[in-house]
């Protein structure tokens, strides 16, 4: 269950490093909760795809790096990285739920540092 987790979060962090919010939207959660860049909701699946590939077309990425990583529950992990553009810097949080081996994403947030 350990290697899954880890399996998964390295390819949500290639799609993000990559903004390929297609690759990423593989990951969501039915319904996942959305901040971008202090624009926030509920979106569908298929809603959160599209608000993201907005974002990273107007935010070309030039790397994504993990600087956090929390697992006090073994279902519900967080973790925290750096989104560098020409033009800022973002905070991403990614929230996600993991059942047998189903991983998850229900929570993302890009906020501007």
């Amino acid at each position: 269950m350990e290697i899954d987790s880890l399996n998964s979060i390295d390819t949500v962090i290639s799609a993000i490093d990559n903004g390929s919010s297609s690759e990423l939207a593989k990951y969501f959660d039915s319904s996942i909760s959305l901040n971008v860049n202090g624009s926030q909701g509920d979106y569908s699946k298929n809603q959160a795809e599209l608000v993201l590939k907005d974002f990273f077309k107007k935010n070309p990425s030039l790397g994504f790096s993990l600087v956090f990583h929390s697992e006090n529950n073994p279902s519900l992990s967080s973790y925290i990285g750096d989104y560098q553009t020409a033009e800022a810097l973002f905070k991403v949080f990614i929230k996600v739920s993991q059942q047998a081996s189903d991983f998850k994403i229900y929570s993302l947030e890009f906020v501007k540092g």
